[in-house]
């Protein structure tokens, strides 16, 4: 669960750092390539620091259950990067 929260407070701030108001199409193809890095790396971080099935935080074993919690990453980064593009909309009016 922290490496999840981890991943959307970077999100949040990679929305927010990004200046200007952006399309949601570029915001999203964005978040989708940082998330993709995020979420192998807090993958990695999570298997080193907590060895076995807990690592991955997945149910399902093998090559499918890496897959579905890169995916969830992935999700739990582009939400954050949204989040933090609103909060940004909102602090600079």
């Amino acid at each position: 669960m922290w490496f999840e929260l981890l991943d959307f407070a970077i999100g949040i701030g990679f929305g927010y750092v990004h200046r200007g108001t952006e399309a949601y199409i570029e915001i999203l193809r964005n978040g989708v390539i940082a998330g993709l890095v995020m979420s192998v790396l807090l993958l990695a971080a999570s298997l080193v620091l907590l060895p076995g099935e807990a690592g991955t935080g997945a149910v399902i074993p093998g090559i499918a259950g890496l897959l579905l919690t890169v995916l969830i990453f992935v999700v739990i980064f582009v939400m954050g990067t949204f989040a933090g593009d609103q909060l940004e909309r909102i602090i600079r009016k």
